[in-house]
């Protein structure tokens, strides 16, 4: 082999060392990470789906896992289906305000309702000349 070949191989070689230390090994850790988690499971964690759904684990059997999303009312997932376990500081807050203080014009109403009323109801993008 002589260096011609091995200098129009080796921009090759370090393309694949570079996809494998930024892109597979990071992969490969985090499935690790949340294989791990979802087999430590336990009944009473409060975990949320990887569709957004918060719950609280009641029972765990082989691959599948007991979630009661509100009193009384229990569903069966697939322990792939858990995203994260949720602690007490992680949970949402029902009592956000709708609309910001900020956001809001003198008269209370949002800034674009101000804007749109102030036009004539037109948007001036819409306008015709």
């Amino acid at each position: 082999m002589d260096m011609g070949q091995l200098g129009s191989i080796l921009p090759l070689i370090l393309l694949v060392v570079v996809f494998y230390f930024l892109l597979i090994r990071p992969q490969r850790k985090r499935q690790q990470e949340a294989v791990q988690m979802q087999n430590s499971l336990t009944p009473g964690a409060r975990v949320m789906t990887t569709t957004g759904l918060f719950g609280t684990v009641v029972a765990v059997d082989n691959e599948d896992v007991v979630l009661e999303v509100a009193p009384g009312i229990e569903t069966r997932w697939v322990k792939a289906a858990i995203g994260r376990v949720v602690t007490p500081g992680d949970a949402p807050a029902d009592d956000e305000p709708v609309a910001h203080e900020a956001e809001l014009g003198e008269d209370g109403k949002k800034e674009s309702e101000a804007t749109v009323e102030r036009n004539g109801d037109q948007d001036s993008s819409t306008k015709q000349s």
